[in-house]
């Protein structure tokens, strides 16, 4: 009997989905009160929220061409929501990945030219590792700044960020420039052989596709692996993670330095199958909107697929929105930051309910 109804009484199985059901239940709600706030905003602005989200769903899932392009712009929101998950499982608030996606372009789109003639495997796995390899350095030195001279890794990422865009000018608009981009400085276009293509009988680029392993990989080493385990241990506790002898310093700054290398990639599969060479274009903001990726999908990698598709979609429809509508194309801003203020909020409710804690249903009963 304990075994088919468990300690307190009930099924197992009810008891694991109770407990599972709380990271799922809350983001969702917190979702559509979003929405529900926006609403409010688009009724003060005299238009229908009822055609709004009919549009937005147009945009981003109404037919293939709207799904194709909702998933083209997934593809760098999942490497830049692992920018903010990882290091989140050790308690860090990293926001800065949108520095670490424009040098990843910029060094990806570097390594391009300067290998021109060269085999294509060879370039584009040259330029993958270049992008990581910048990202990486870019936020692993967050991560070191943190754990040895104690430097707010929220702050110094943020500020970080805005560095990395400006060098990023700098050296598109000088020592990186061709000389053939007039209006709109940017390095030398990449070879077609070194273009990547999109994946057969979809007009998608395969970074969606890298994006989506790159999460499943993510799970693995946070839930499958001692490093991931001592990465949890370290979130919860640092100073418990200290006396047990875990080396949180390295810790820190590998997660740290993986996160920037995924958001690096990112920047990388920019340059090589959307932009064709780096330019300010690298500063689309998918850093940012990442952030609220990985804080809707509750930095789980696996949840991040679902939620940047979706996030994908409603950045899809800004175009539509402002011809439909008559709205700004930022509009769809204003919604992101609307959920990202709810999702923020919601943190207080977990572990508040009662049916999401099996612990306390005896007591209750």
């Amino acid at each position: 009997m304990p075994a088919l109804f468990g300690a307190r009484g009930y099924p197992p199985a009810l008891e694991w989905i109770a407990r599972r059901a709380e990271a799922f239940v809350i983001p969702l709600a917190a979702l559509v009160v979003g929405m529900a706030l926006f609403s409010l905003f688009i009724l003060a602005v005299g238009k229908s929220p009822i055609l709004l989200y009919e549009t937005m769903w147009r945009g981003g899932f109404g037919s293939w061409f709207s799904i194709q392009n909702s998933l083209s712009r997934a593809a760098p929101l999942l490497l830049a929501a692992l920018c903010v998950a990882l290091p989140a499982r050790l308690g860090l608030v990293v926001i800065g990945g949108e520095g670490a996606i424009v040098l990843g372009g910029v060094g990806a789109a570097a390594i391009g030219v300067a290998l021109s003639g060269a085999p294509s495997f060879i370039v584009i796995l040259a330029m993958g590792v270049a992008g990581m390899a910048a990202g990486g350095i870019w936020i692993g030195a967050v991560g070191a700044l943190r754990h040895y001279r104690a430097v707010n890794e929220t702050i110094s990422s943020l500020l970080m960020a805005y560095i990395a865009i400006a060098l990023m000018n700098q050296l598109v608009e000088g020592p990186l420039r061709d000389p053939a981009s007039l209006n709109k400085p940017s390095t030398q276009p990449l070879a077609d052989m070194y273009r990547i293509g999109n994946i057969p009988g979809m007009d998608v680029h395969w970074g969606l596709v890298v994006g989506v392993v790159a999460c499943i990989l993510s799970w693995v080493l946070i839930e499958k692996t001692r490093w991931g385990f001592a990465a949890r241990i370290a979130g919860g506790n640092v100073r418990a993670a200290q006396v047990q002898g875990l080396a949180v310093g390295p810790l820190i700054v590998g997660f740290t330095a993986l996160a920037g290398g995924f958001a690096g990639l990112a920047g990388m599969l920019e340059v090589a199958a959307v932009q064709g060479s780096a330019n300010a274009s690298l500063a689309a903001g998918y850093g940012y909107t990442g952030i609220l990726v990985a804080f809707l999908a509750r930095h789980n990698p696996l949840a991040i697929i679902p939620v940047a598709i979706l996030l994908g979609g409603i950045d899809a429809s800004g175009g539509l929105i402002q011809r439909r509508m008559d709205l700004p194309d930022a509009t769809v801003l204003v919604l992101q930051g609307m959920i990202f203020i709810v999702i923020l909020f919601s943190e207080t409710f977990y572990g508040r309910f009662k049916a999401f804690n099996p612990d306390l249903w005896k007591g209750a009963s």
